[in-house]
């Protein structure tokens, strides 16, 4: 009896274990983002859930499922113009809009206009997703 009430409070470190990471690249202030969100449930999983939310407030704002990838998986960021991003994730590249927030699609290929200038990426610092902008071109 007294094992099945310590029971929960062996498991409570498995459930603390969960990670749900989040950063942003703000694109006119936190109002017209993109944000990356990657969750882990346990700590022996090799692979996280991406999901990118999209923000164009007061108007709009959308949250869209990625593929699974690794732990450090890199999210790189392009910008092909008119509200619209490319995001490329280890070889997967998706498209999404900040105009209604709606429209979301895996790419098979690059666009026919191209990516766009690298903006930046989503990786791992140490324990914390971040957005690191792109070195600016002279």
């Amino acid at each position: 009896m007294f094992r099945m009430r310590l029971l929960p409070f062996l498991l409570l470190p498995l459930l603390a274990a969960c990670s749900d990471l989040r950063a942003t690249y703000e694109i006119e202030g936190s109002a017209h983002a993109l944000s990356l969100i990657r969750v882990t449930g346990m700590p022996w999983e090799s692979k996280a859930k991406y999901s990118v939310v999209a923000a164009r407030m007061p108007d709009c704002m959308r949250r869209h499922p990625m593929s699974e990838a690794g732990l450090r998986a890199k999210v790189e960021v392009y910008a092909p113009g008119n509200n619209a991003w490319i995001l490329k994730q280890n070889g997967r590249m998706y498209a999404v809009e900040t105009r209604t927030c709606e429209g979301f699609a895996k790419l098979d290929a690059i666009p026919e206009g191209g990516t766009g200038p690298l903006l930046g990426a989503f990786q791992m610092q140490g324990e914390k997703l971040v957005f690191v902008a792109a070195p600016e071109v002279p």
